[in-house]
């Protein structure tokens, strides 16, 4: 069940920008009273607090991140709009929505609001920190900015660094939102037109031209429009806009581009070779926004990090479909420590 921790001070982001008070909703799955090792899954863009509800074959009864095993956490990031403070909560200097006004949030940010929620918690160690994409930047960061806080680290489908490459897919998506003239209104289903657009440039990103070619067929028909390909994005733009928000979106995809664990550090070299949590990276051999190669290049700059590629026809988000496949790399990295 989910729960919401009210910080009533101020806080203040990465960009000196200060948030007079914030909420992190929190899901608690275990007794944290009980002796059992902790796990914190730690959730990409669009996820919630819960990761049985968008991680169900990987987290829960029985799974890698079996919650008879262990206690396990997650936190709603920043700017979501999923209990945590994002832009439609109220701004208590104005009594309004944040909305426009949203404080500029970066990963950083993210990761100091669940460093308040483990204290609140009175976790003093975490054996596992899992994620993927936008989480596997906020389990990097913390091993960064805790040192011997954590454990092992499980670094799925992400860099050091996001990438000119992912920036400009954000930057479109970002630009698909802002095309729709209801975004920042207080207009009812304001900026789900543009949140359905930005949802399916985001979806070449996360597939790739094989997964369309091998899942969205057209059959030799003659047919000149109705391609399946088209109703799937469309199909994909309408089941986001059923459960998210366009402004979590848009400013959750600030907070991806800034992504850098070398700002302010030296670099990321110097930052990553600095790092000792035990760490697995993986990527996935058909990922197109992080590519083998960037992935790898994370366990490489890191002492006590190996790598392995993930077999998928999905890209990105084979993390989310290969269950099997990803256990079994799980287990055996696990086995061999």
């Amino acid at each position: 069940m989910t729960e919401i921790l009210k910080i009533r001070e101020p806080f203040q982001t990465e960009s000196g920008e200060v948030f007079p008070q914030i909420d992190i909703a929190f899901d608690v799955l275990g007794d944290l009273s009980k002796n059992k090792p902790l796990v914190w899954v730690c959730h990409a863009l669009t996820g919630n607090s819960n990761p049985i509800d968008w991680w169900p074959g990987i987290v829960g009864h029985g799974k890698y991140v079996d919650i008879d095993r262990y206690n396990v956490v997650c936190a709603n990031v920043l700017g979501s709009c999923y209990g945590s403070t994002g832009a439609h909560s109220i701004n208590p200097t104005t009594g309004k929505p944040w909305l426009k006004d949203f404080p500029l949030v970066t990963v950083r940010d993210m990761v100091k609001a669940h460093e308040i929620l483990r204290k609140y918690l009175k976790i003093k160690k975490i054996d596992l920190i899992i994620g993927a994409s936008l989480g596997a930047f906020q389990g990097l960061e913390w091993s960064i900015m805790q040192p011997g806080l954590i454990d092992r680290l499980v670094f799925l489908v992400a860099g050091a660094r996001t990438s000119p490459w992912c920036k400009a897919f954000n930057e479109a998506q970002r630009m698909a939102l802002e095309a729709d003239p209801t975004l920042f209104t207080s207009e009812p289903k304001a900026g789900a037109k543009g949140l359905m657009a930005a949802r399916a440039i985001g979806m070449v990103s996360y597939r790739n031209h094989q997964t369309f070619g091998l899942t969205q067929p057209d059959p030799e028909n003659g047919q000149l429009e109705d391609f399946r390909a088209c109703t799937y994005q469309r199909y994909q733009g309408k089941k986001l806009v059923n459960r998210y928000d366009p402004h979590a979106y848009y400013y959750i995809s600030k907070a991806f581009d800034s992504h850098d664990v070398g700002r302010g550090r030296g670099g990321v070299a110097k930052v990553l070779a600095e790092c000792q949590t035990q760490t697995l990276c993986i990527s996935t051999d058909t990922d197109i926004l992080f590519p083998v190669e960037e992935v790898r290049a994370v366990s490489e700059g890191m002492p006590n990090a190996e790598h392995v590629m993930l077999e998928s026809i999905y890209g990105h988000d084979g993390f989310l479909i290969e269950n099997d496949k990803l256990t079994a790399i799980l287990a055996a990295w696990e086995h061999s420590l």
